[in-house]
């Protein structure tokens, strides 16, 4: 057994939705660099071809290209599912749902249609794009190799923080309770089914809040590790969930947050015993 053969993903085709940016740049880039075929979506099709560009030029085994693809509407994600089948005819091995949005504001003035937008492609776009794509995922399907669906989560679907976001935070924890649901019913035909929860990292979604380095030290002092998440933090994860050292792994949601997950108040009753 040799690190190659735990998260090699050589002759893997992969898509990656959200991917020229955040935390789907650092999953595509990960993919890449163990061999996988990469393919970077989202709404601005020009910043996915100059990601794909970028990744390239970095020459790592695996090659990455990049391309619109909506997956915020019904017939966005029809005419995703249909390039995706053209360009991946043999099949598609991993997929990572990604493509996301918040909205901020504070409790009494939030708007209707804020929360509708957000939860038409964080809950709604995720869920429809993997059924849309669950016949390209059976064709390289098998139980020695199941084909991977990892989705992207949040610690805020996990603990209850708001923050302002409420319909982010809810969204999220619809996502890990959708993955869980779809990991018992495509166990059976060898599709695995993950989630990633990440706290916070540095992307243009988190940018208000740790784009300025004061700001950002002081989201990291209220993380138990200390830290904003690097991109290692999520290319191990990936390669973990879609090689062949995490095919007997379904169901489960990895909290990348530094700890947020299990972080609790001070003890109960320290003050009474001091």
């Amino acid at each position: 057994m040799t690190p190659d053969s735990l998260f090699s993903l050589e002759g893997k085709t992969a898509l990656v939705t959200g991917g020229a940016t955040g935390i789907g740049r650092m999953a595509a880039e990960a993919l890449v660099s163990a061999g996988a075929r990469v393919l970077i979506v989202s709404r601005k099709g020009d910043a996915c071809a100059a990601a794909a560009e970028e990744i390239n030029r970095l020459q790592h085994p695996g090659t990455a290209e990049g391309f619109s693809g909506d997956v915020g509407s019904q017939e966005g994600i029809d005419a995703l599912a249909g390039e995706i089948e053209a360009r991946c005819p043999d099949g598609l091995h991993i997929l990572m749902n990604n493509a996301g949005r918040t909205w901020g504001a504070p409790l009494g003035r939030f708007p209707y249609l804020a929360w509708n937008k957000v939860m038409s492609l964080n809950v709604t776009g995720v869920f429809h794009l993997t059924q849309a794509l669950l016949p390209l995922l059976r064709k390289t399907a098998s139980m020695d190799d199941p084909a991977r669906v990892v989705n992207l989560a949040s610690v805020m679907g996990e603990v209850p923080i708001g923050d302002g976001a409420y319909s982010y935070s809810a969204s999220k924890a619809a996502v890990i309770h959708m993955t869980k649901i779809l990991a018992v019913e495509l166990a059976g035909e060898f599709i695995t089914v993950n989630a990633l929860a990440p706290g916070p990292f540095l992307s243009k979604m988190t940018a208000f809040a740790v784009g300025e380095e004061d700001k950002a030290a002081k989201v990291a002092g209220d993380v138990p590790l200390k830290r904003l998440g690097r991109k290692e933090d999520i290319g191990g994860c990936m390669l973990f969930l879609c090689g062949p050292g995490g095919g007997y792994v379904t169901g489960a949601v990895i909290p990348v947050s530094g700890g947020i997950n299990v972080q609790v108040g001070s003890n109960i009753f320290e003050k009474a015993m001091d």
